[in-house]
């Protein structure tokens, strides 16, 4: 059997594995967009654990996985390492609070962790890490039942992970065509392949002189998210969430709020643990969603958003292709939340100083460093909520990539948590200006996301590395010029290719055209872009330009 110690050690090694490997791992993402740090976030959130448990000596198995699941998701990065964090919050779950780590609870950790990272997606998406972690479940349960002893049962899942990995291009025609298997199932792969090392040889895989050196590698691909959904069109009216307090004298699983609501909608995420459910679904029955929650426990952080007028966004987003240091994860102890002064406040994510200013003009309480290629984790955001001072916060994560992480914050705050699902800085820019301080919170919740899902944006960046993707034969370094995540066209003149790909986005109601430029865009630079769109569109719309210091996108632009 497996002991504290040796599991604490397990995770430091599959750490260090991990660490060695990013680099690798970030270069399997097909999107040639530089924001594919797959490899890079799993790291940063296993490395966030190995600063808490490293502290552990003698401690019971159970402790470690407790305290291994709790700083995991409190430093997850980016959809990838929330996912990570879910598998390892089921194998606390698995392990519970015993002092040697059996075949059985080795068997129940793979599939509590299944369990947990499949509830936490809308529609799971086979060929991504969500398989590969699954088969390796199911390998661990045939071992256990042919009676093999814990080593075995951990082989043998590790084996069935990588038979996984390697029919993940069979799967996911992306991955096929551009001749690699999925990024984060190689990253799940390393990581158990580091833990093999310290239970069946007792050592640790060292760091190796080059692991730090890919700290702001390309996120995933993002034509999926890390956990492996394609994003489908709304189908139903009303977007209701909740949080459910259980209340310990009710003997009904979570499994049966699921099942009724997937009766009564669709989208359905229901996560829980021993104390709360937390609960996303979509339907045209919100009223019944909760009548059937309270039969569960009390109701907190309750949202309902109308999805009919964001349908069409919806539906346009599911064609699209998407560095501070983790902390402590003691946060209860560590963040002292500041004092209520208002009824409500904002935090937002950016990157960028002068991106930064036009948020804290917009009556932003605290910005979080971040976006691509940078992605905050959990602490970050949890962090600037609790800085913030206002009983209820909306937070702007204003990249897809780290929503996840953001709503994973809601249950850990001692706020009122609202997360408005922006992609975008200019989805971001729209919410804050939809916001109405005589309107209650659900309504504003609407107002903003409605706002947010009506912003066309834009984006010009570089290509991180030759693909061939989505139509365009691509080479390393030119532009790719995106609307909406999806690139439009390919080009290597910069002034040419924004006045291009604006004159894609204007329609014939726009009145609106917002130019956001970087910091690898001179002033010189700007100005002669702003003297050829007044030439062009200067009758039509007010032209407005922003400088935003961004790193990574040469300009971001929106048009409304």
């Amino acid at each position: 059997m497996f002991n504290g110690n040796s599991f604490r050690d397990a995770i430091i090694s599959a750490s260090n594995n991990l660490t060695n490997n990013k680099k690798s791992i970030d270069e399997l993402n097909v999107f040639p967009v530089p924001d594919g740090d797959t490899g890079t976030n799993m790291s940063m959130t296993l490395a966030n654990s190995v600063r808490e448990i490293s502290k552990l000596e003698g401690a019971t198995a159970g402790t470690v996985a407790s305290a291994n699941a709790s700083a995991l998701l409190r430093g997850a990065r980016g959809n990838s390492g929330v996912i990570t964090s879910l598998l390892f919050r089921g194998f606390a779950k698995g392990i519970g609070d015993v002092e040697l780590i059996s075949s059985e609870n080795i068997k129940d950790a793979f599939a509590f962790g299944v369990e947990a990272a499949y509830k936490a997606v809308m529609k799971p998406t086979e060929g991504t890490i969500l398989t590969v972690a699954r088969i390796a479940s199911e390998k661990a349960t045939q071992s256990f039942e042919n009676g093999d002893d814990e080593l075995t049962v951990f082989k043998n899942a590790i084996s069935g992970a990588k038979e996984a990995l390697a029919q993940t291009p069979e799967l996911l025609p992306q991955l096929k065509k551009a001749g690699v298997v999925d990024a984060g199932g190689q990253g799940f792969v390393t990581i158990l392949e580091g833990m093999l090392s310290v239970f069946e040889n007792g050592t640790i895989i060292p760091l190796t002189d080059n692991a730090n050196d890919v700290n702001s590698l390309p996120e995933e691909n993002s034509t999926l998210n890390a956990a492996g959904e394609f994003e489908t069109e709304i189908t139903f009216t009303y977007c209701t969430e909740y949080i459910v307090n259980r209340d310990s004298s009710v003997t009904k699983e979570p499994k049966e709020l699921r099942s009724y609501l997937e009766s009564i909608g669709d989208c359905v995420v229901v996560v829980d643990d021993d104390d709360i459910i937390k609960v996303h679904v979509h339907t045209d029955h919100p009223g019944n969603a909760i009548e059937e929650a309270l039969t569960f426990g009390s109701l907190v952080h309750l949202k309902i958003e109308n999805m009919r007028d964001q349908h069409e966004r919806a539906k346009h987003d599911a064609e699209n292709a998407k560095k501070r240091p983790a902390k402590s994860a003691d946060l209860k102890e560590e963040i002292k939340p500041v004092e209520i002064t208002n009824p409500y406040g904002f935090v937002s994510v950016a990157a960028g100083d002068g991106i930064h200013g036009l948020f804290t003009d917009l009556g932003v309480d605290t910005i979080v460093s971040g976006g691509q290629t940078m992605n905050p984790s959990t602490d970050d955001i949890l962090r600037a909520i609790e800085n913030t001072p206002a009983e209820t916060v909306f937070v702007l994560p204003n990249n897809k990539n780290i929503i996840m992480a953001a709503e994973q914050a809601i249950p850990l705050s001692t706020r009122k948590v609202i997360v408005i699902h922006t992609r975008t800085i200019p989805q971001g820019i729209a919410a804050c200006l939809a916001f109405d301080f005589e309107a209650d919170s659900s309504n504003n919740a609407i107002a903003m996301q409605k706002a947010a899902e009506n912003i066309a944006t834009g984006q010009i960046t570089f290509a991180a590395r030759d693909s061939d993707f989505d139509g365009f034969k691509i080479k390393k370094g030119e532009l790719l010029n995106m609307i909406e995540g999806k690139i439009a066209f390919v080009d290597t003149d910069l002034e040419k290719s924004a006045v291009r790909l604006i004159k894609q986005m204007v329609k014939k109601q726009s009145q609106f055209i917002t130019v956001i430029y970087g910091e690898d865009v001179t002033d010189l630079q700007a100005s002669s872009l702003e003297e050829q769109l007044n030439q062009k569109f200067g009758q039509k719309a007010e032209i407005t330009f922003i400088r935003g210091n961004q790193p990574v996108y040469y300009y971001i632009i929106s048009v409304e």
